[in-house]
């Protein structure tokens, strides 16, 4: 964020002027000092070892080196004996030495970093006994001993520190690897499904080209076709009664023109994926009456119409879906079973809903039945395919002589 510096920030400009300015200090205070605890040759060295310390220092800011390499190795060495003459020299420069303790893990590998700070901890113990470096008494050498204890504590926390901070970044760079994988797997993968996905594209419209087909063939054999038959029916009855019945010759025609209305509107609903003409002003029990009805009325076969439960507005799918197969089943019993009575049952059972196609016609035998294959025949096959799409089933009774059973059951899908 801008204007916020981090702790990461801090540490880079402490380790940047940290060192500058810690040597600096010490040199002043250890100046000022000199003349009660220095001699002349602790001075002549400490100006020596000064300009030898911060020459290195300086070379060390133009080129630093990485973690554990010899060259950092060799810059902490070189600075922790140059800390310890100074300090020899005056026991202030101890300030200059502190740096051993934040260095030791940026720059010296994992095995010899306690040494690194055990070194540190020797030279400051020893600025802090009370006689500079060497001690010079008995209490002095008890302190140095008691401040090393000390320090050395310091020395494995700061140990302790540096090896959670190493945990730390290894963890995050294992991370970073992991991450770094996982999304060059993910890149390809996604490459790779590109053409699945493009595949797949075409694949969908397809299916959708042909599933439109099979409803459009299917809705033109439900209604166009057999429109047309009973057109074809009815104008045959024309034909037989037109000398001997007039009038009933001109109900025939009524009925052949009425049913070609009714066909023409439904090839429109179907081009349209409309609904069934008969349930645009009735509900699904209404228009399956009026269904049975008028194929009674064609047919001359008594036919009878039940409804049981409690009778629910329906999706508009599921409605069109369980007419149509009724439709179907009806004109299967009038072209085939030479059936004399039909009944058709509609069943509301809670969440499924059921609708029973019956006739004591003929009946047949399912095993000889060529299988459904989606065009032409739209028979059987075609209503287990419409039940089918809204997850459906269609089942069928029947044996020579024993008559027909169509039962169609489908989830109970209210209208939204």
């Amino acid at each position: 964020m801008t204007g916020v510096t981090t702790a990461e920030q801090w540490w880079d400009r402490f380790f940047r002027h940290g060192p500058y300015v810690l040597l600096g200090l010490a040199t002043v205070v250890s100046a000022v000092t000199s003349g009660l605890i220095m001699s002349r040759a602790d001075v002549y060295a400490a100006a020596v070892l000064f300009p030898v310390a911060l020459t290195l220092q300086l070379l060390w800011s133009r080129s630093p080196a990485p973690q554990g390499s010899r060259a950092a190795q060799r810059h902490f060495v070189v600075r922790t004996l140059l800390a310890f003459g100074l300090t020899w020299c005056n026991p202030f420069f101890s300030m200059y030495t502190v740096l051993g303790y934040f260095d030791a893990g940026r720059l010296l590998p994992q095995r010899r970093m306690r040494a690194g700070l055990l070194a540190t901890a020797v030279i400051m113990a020893g600025s802090q006994s009370g006689s500079g470096l060497p001690p010079t008494s008995l209490m002095n050498w008890v302190v140095f001993a008691v401040l090393l204890a000390v320090h050395g504590g310091l020395t494995m926390v700061f140990a302790q520190i540096g090896n959670r901070e190493a945990e730390q970044a290894r963890t995050q760079t294992d991370t970073i690897t992991a991450l770094e994988s996982a999304n060059a797997r993910l890149e390809q993968a996604l490459a790779e499904n590109a053409g699945l996905h493009a595949q797949l594209l075409l694949q969908a419209r397809e299916a959708g080209v042909a599933d439109e087909r099979s409803r459009l063939a299917a809705e033109i054999h439900d209604t166009i076709a057999q429109g047309l038959t009973g057109i074809i029916a009815q104008l045959q009855a024309v034909t037989s009664t037109a000398q001997t019945d007039p009038a009933l010759a001109g109900e025939h025609l009524a009925r052949a023109a009425a049913l070609a209305r009714h066909s023409l509107g439904e090839a429109r609903r179907s081009v349209h994926d409309l609904l069934p003409a008969a349930l645009e002003h009735d509900d699904l029990p209404g228009a399956l009456k009026k269904t049975v009805t008028i194929w009674s009325q064609r047919t001359g076969v008594r036919a009878e119409f039940t409804v049981t439960g409690t009778a629910e507005p329906l999706h508009d799918e599921v409605g069109a879906t369980l007419l149509r197969i009724a439709e179907e089943a009806l004109a299967n019993a009038a072209r085939h079973a030479a059936a004399s009575r039909a009944g058709v049952t509609l069943s509301y059972m809670g969440d499924e809903i059921s609708l029973d196609v019956r006739d004591d016609g003929r009946g047949f035998d399912p095993a000889v039945l060529p299988p459904y294959r989606g065009a032409g025949g739209f028979g059987l096959g075609g209503m287990r395919a419409r039940a089918e799409r809204i997850a459906g089933t269609v089942e069928v009774e029947t044996g020579p002589g024993l008559g027909t059973a169509v039962c169609a059951r489908v989830p109970m899908v209210r209208q939204g």
